[in-house]
C-alpha cells in the first residue's frame, strides 16, 4: 500500500446514517453525511439504496482534491446488510488483530479507488446458540473508535467505553489494550422509534434529546425500575393527557426509562464499574444524563467531546489499514 503524503477516504457506515471524511495527516480536507444506512438495506431487502449513497458521498468528500490513496471503511458496511460481509474476529482483539483481517476490496459501482474493510469483534462464541446467548455479543465499528482513542491516550485499560449511538454498547478494555468483551442493547434505536413510530409521537420531540431534565430523569429510571419498560413508556403518554410537563421533559423521562433499564443490565454482566474509568461517546444530551446516573452508583466517568471521537475514529481507520500492510492485506 502507497500512502506518501496523499489523502485518504475514511467511511463509517452505520444503521440509520453514513459518515465520509476525506483526510491528510491529521487535517479532515472535507467530510459529509448521508441519511441512509444499513436499516435501509434490512427495510428493503437489497444494498442498492447504500451502495449509491456511498458513491455519492465519497464523490462529495474527493470533489475538487486529488485522488486519494485509498477508503478506509468500517461499521456495518462490513455486515450482510453493508457492501460485502466480513467476519468478526474473537475477542480479545487489539490493533494486531484487526489488520491481519483487514481485507480489501473492488467495487467499480461504488468508487473506483481500492476500499480496505475493517472486521468487527465478536464476543464470546462463534456459533450462537440459546445456551449461550447471554455471553454473546458483536459490534462493528466500535472497535475502530476503540483502537484510535487508545492510541490517542484517552482510552487506558482496564476501563470501559460506552458508546451511545442507534445501540448502546459497553465495552472493555484490559490491561493489555484490548477489546475484552462487550454488551449491547437497542435503546437508541428504541427511544427514536417510541418518539416517531408510536403513540408517543405526539407526546414528546422528534428530534433528539437537547437538554436533559435531571428530575424527569430520575423519573423515568424509577418508574423503569418499577414497572418494567412497556408500563414506563405508557406513562409518558399519561402525562402527555393530563399536560404535565413539556414535550422536553417527557422525552427526559423517556430517556430515563432505557438508561435505568440498561443501567441495570451492564451492572449485573460487570461491564460497568470496577476498575479505570468509564469513558461516555456519543450521545449529545443523553451522555451528560448518563454521566450524572453513574456517578449516583459511585461509578467515576467522562464524556469525550465530538471532536475527540471523530479524530479517535479517523485514527483507527487509518492506523489500522496501514498495519495491515505488514501482514500483505
Amino acid at each position: 500500500m502507497e500512502t506518501g503524503d496523499k489523502s485518504v477516504v475514511c467511511i463509517d457506515v452505520g444503521t440509520t446514517n453514513a459518515r465520509g471524511w476525506l483526510v491528510s495527516g491529521d487535517v479532515v480536507l472535507a467530510r459529509a453525511q448521508t441519511q441512509v444506512g444499513v436499516r435501509d438495506s434490512a427495510r428493503e431487502g437489497s444494498a442498492t439504496r447504500l451502495r449509491s449513497a456511498l458513491k455519492d458521498l465519497i464523490a462529495r468528500v474527493c470533489a475538487g482534491a486529488p485522488p486519494p490513496s485509498y477508503v478506509a471503511a468500517a461499521g456495518m458496511i462490513t455486515s450482510s446488510l453493508g457492501l460485502a460481509e466480513v467476519a468478526h474476529i474473537e475477542a480479545p482483539a487489539g490493533l494486531e488483530d484487526l489488520a491481519r483481517s483487514v481485507e480489501r476490496h473492488s467495487f467499480s459501482d461504488v468508487t473506483e479507488f481500492p476500499l480496505y474493510l475493517v472486521p468487527g469483534v465478536r464476543t464470546g462464541p462463534m456459533r450462537t446458540v440459546l445456551d449461550t446467548i447471554s455471553n454473546t455479543d458483536v459490534m462493528r465499528g466500535e472497535e475502530t473508535l476503540c483502537v484510535g482513542l487508545m492510541g490517542s491516550g484517552l482510552l487506558k485499560g482496564p476501563t470501559t467505553l460506552l458508546n451511545l449511538g442507534s445501540h448502546w454498547k459497553a465495552i472493555r478494555i484490559d490491561e493489555r489494550q484490548r477489546i475484552q468483551s462487550s454488551v449491547t442493547t437497542l435503546s437508541g434505536e428504541l427511544i427514536h422509534t417510541a418518539q416517531t413510530q408510536t403513540i408517543l409521537a405526539s407526546a414528546v420531540p422528534r428530534e433528539r434529546l437537547a437538554a436533559v431534565d435531571d428530575c424527569w430523569v430520575d423519573a423515568g429510571m424509577q418508574e423503569g425500575r418499577r414497572s418494567g419498560i412497556s408500563r414506563a413508556l405508557f406513562c409518558v403518554r399519561l402525562l402527555e393527557q393530563k399536560c404535565d410537563g413539556s414535550p422536553e421533559q417527557r422525552l427526559s423521562f423517556l430517556a430515563g426509562v432505557f438508561i435505568g433499564a440498561d443501567l441495570d443490565a451492564f451492572m449485573a454482566r460487570r461491564a460497568l464499574g470496577g476498575d479505570g474509568l468509564v469513558v461516555i461517546t456519543g450521545g449529545g444530551a443523553l451522555a451528560q444524563a448518563w454521566l450524572r446516573a453513574l456517578s449516583r452508583s459511585s461509578i467515576r466517568a467522562a464524556v469525550l467531546s465530538e471532536s475527540e471521537v471523530e479524530h479517535g475514529l479517523l485514527e483507527g481507520l487509518k492506523s489500522i489499514v496501514e498495519k495491515s500492510s505488514e501482514y500483505g492485506r
